[in-house]
C-alpha cells in the first residue's frame, strides 16, 4: 500500500504510543518497583519457603503441561491435517474453545467433572487420586487453557508442507514410524519449538482456571500467580512485585527466543530460496560424459 511519509509516520507513532501505554510502560512500572530496594527485596523473598515452593511448584506444572501438550498437540495436529472424518470440523472449532472461553470457566468446568462430587472425581479419590485441590488438577487446568498453542502452530507448517515426501518414504518401505522420524518431524520441528516456547510462557502465568482448581493452599497448591494477588492483597507488595518480575522475565524470555527463533529461520528459508542451482555436471549419476571421456 502506498502512503504519502506523514501518514506513515502518524502510523508508526499512534502504534508505539499505544503499546507503550498499554504494555511497556505498566511492565516497566513492575520491574522498577520490584529493584525499589535493590536486591534486598529479591533476596527476602526467595528466603521465604512459601515463595520457594510457588516458584517450584509453578516450574513443574509448566514443564508437565509443555510435555503433554507436544505430544498431544503434535498428535491432533496430524490428525487434523492427515486424515478425514466425521467431526472433523466440530473438533477443529473445539480446540479454539480455550482461547475464547474465560479461564474461570475452565475451571468450574473441570470441578464440575473431576471434583468430589463430580462425574469422575469420587471414583478417581476412591482409587487414589485426587485432582481438584491438588497438583493433578492445576496441570489438568494449565494444559486447558494451553492447549491450542502446539497445534495452531503446527497444523499450518502440515498443510504446507504436503504428503508427497511421506508418500514417497512409504513406498519406499519405511514405517510409519520412520516416516515421522525422519521426514515429518524436521519439517515441522521449528513449528513445534515455537508452540513449546509459548506454551511454556503461558502456562508459568496462568491465574483464572488454577486459582478455581487449585484452592489456592499455601505451601500446597498455591503457584506463583496466586502466591502474588495473595502477596499484594496482604501489603507485601515487595514480594509481589519480586516475583511477578520473576515471571515477567522468564516470559518475555521465551518471546524473544521465539522472535529470534523465527527471524533465524526466515533468513535460511530466503538463503536456501536465493541459492542458485546446482550445475547439472556437478550431479554424478551412472551414465558417463564428454567430460568423463
Amino acid at each position: 500500500m502506498d502512503s504519502s511519509p506523514w501518514v506513515r509516520r502518524t502510523l508508526r507513532t499512534v502504534v508505539v504510543v499505544y503499546l507503550v501505554l498499554l504494555v511497556g510502560w505498566p511492565v516497566s512500572l513492575v520491574a522498577r518497583n520490584a529493584f525499589a530496594d535493590g536486591l534486598e527485596t529479591f533476596q527476602r523473598a526467595l528466603a521465604d519457603p512459601s515463595v520457594v515452593f510457588a516458584l517450584q511448584l509453578t516450574a513443574a506444572v509448566a514443564v508437565q503441561v509443555v510435555l503433554i501438550n507436544t505430544i498431544f498437540g503434535v498428535g491432533i495436529s496430524m490428525l487434523i491435517v492427515r486424515y478425514d472424518f466425521p467431526g472433523k470440523a466440530l473438533l477443529n472449532a473445539l480446540l479454539d474453545l480455550p482461547l475464547s472461553v474465560s479461564p474461570i470457566v475452565v475451571g468450574l468446568s473441570l470441578v464440575l467433572v473431576y471434583g468430589k462430587n463430580g462425574w469422575f472425581g469420587g471414583s478417581l479419590e476412591d482409587a487414589g487420586l485426587q485432582v481438584i485441590f491438588a497438583p493433578p488438577g492445576i496441570v489438568l487446568a494449565t494444559a486447558f487453557v494451553c492447549l491450542p498453542l502446539v497445534i495452531r502452530e503446527v497444523v499450518p507448517v502440515l498443510t504446507e508442507i504436503g504428503t508427497d515426501e511421506e508418500l514417497a518414504a512409504t513406498s519406499l518401505g519405511a514405517s510409519r514410524l520412520q516416516t515421522f522420524r525422519r521426514i515429518t518431524l524436521p519439517a515441522i520441528r521449528w513449528a513445534v519449538v515455537y508452540g513449546v516456547v509459548l506454551t511454556l510462557a503461558r502456562a508459568l502465568g496462568e491465574f483464572g482456571a488454577v486459582k478455581v482448581v487449585s484452592g489456592n493452599f499455601e505451601g500446597r497448591t498455591q503457584t506463583s500467580t496466586l502466591l502474588v494477588e495473595q502477596r499484594y492483597q496482604d501489603f507485601e507488595q515487595g514480594t509481589a512485585y519480586a516475583v511477578a518480575f520473576l515471571l515477567a522475565s522468564v516470559s518475555v524470555a521465551c518471546i524473544v527466543a521465539v522472535t529470534f527463533l523465527r527471524s533465524d529461520d526466515a533468513s535460511a528459508s530466503t538463503s536456501s530460496a536465493r541459492r542458485p542451482a546446482r550445475p547439472a555436471r556437478a550431479r554424478r549419476t551412472g551414465a558417463p560424459t564428454k567430460a568423463d571421456a
